[in-house]
């Protein structure tokens, strides 16, 4: 990706929002005070085409931003559509297949969630549905239940799906794994942490973006005259 460049750098933010919201605000000002333009649909900054499903421009958010910072918390999200995935998945699947430069931030729920899952074997989603059919978990209602029962700890087992996705879990030589740092937190401070340390150098990050998108031409060049 990388072909686009804004005035500011603009930082899409993931659309989750339940149970967050207090971070989002705090993330927002602590990015706005850094000089970058924030794309966060919890405070309407998304750029909206009225042509367009809500769905639609998130994804389109994804691909015209500069810098992608995903939040993956206990709760899965809304806005499930045909792919059985939430927008927020489906963000996150989408800044990894353009190779957006990105942050990604994990309750600590979810790495704990998906830890118990690999102590009883199932290191897979396919291991994990094969565990819950086991134990009687086949149908949507039996699966109902299941979730309101676990809701203290994760409240879609879908979660882990995105998690893995972001530590590139599907990439089996981890020396390949990219951009697959995932940081967790348990406390919004740990968060403001993490969104301190890597955004509040603005310059550093722009020469970062720049040396990305000379080093994509360069091999784009390559390719022409070969």
């Amino acid at each position: 990706m990388m072909a686009k460049r804004h005035e500011r750098l603009t930082v899409f933010v993931s659309s989750t929002i339940y149970g967050i919201e207090e971070l989002l605000d705090q993330i927002y000002a602590l990015l706005s005070g850094y000089g970058y333009e924030v794309w966060m649909s919890h405070k309407g900054t998304v750029p909206v085409y009225p042509n367009q499903t809500a769905f639609e421009s998130c994804l389109l958010a994804v691909e015209r931003c500069d810098l992608f910072l995903g939040i993956i918390t206990p709760y899965y999200g809304s806005g499930v559509v045909d792919s059985d995935y939430s927008i927020t998945h489906q963000e996150l699947l989408r800044a990894i297949e353009l190779k957006q430069p990105r942050w990604i931030l994990a309750h600590d729920h979810v790495s704990f969630a998906r830890s118990l899952f690999a102590k009883l074997g199932c290191k897979s989603t396919k291991d994990r549905e094969e565990l819950l059919a086991k134990l009687g978990y086949t149908t949507e209602a039996e699966m109902k239940k299941l979730k309101n029962r676990e809701r203290a700890v994760i409240d879609d087992f879908r979660v882990l799906d995105m998690y893995e996705a972001a530590i590139r879990h599907d990439i089996q030589v981890y020396r390949d794994r990219k951009g697959n740092w995932v940081q967790k937190f348990s406390r919004n401070q740990d968060a403001h942490l993490f969104v301190t340390a890597q955004f509040y150098r603005y310059a550093e990050v722009s020469r970062f973006l720049e040396e990305q998108l000379r080093d994509q031409q360069a091999v784009a060049e390559r390719i022409r005259e070969e």
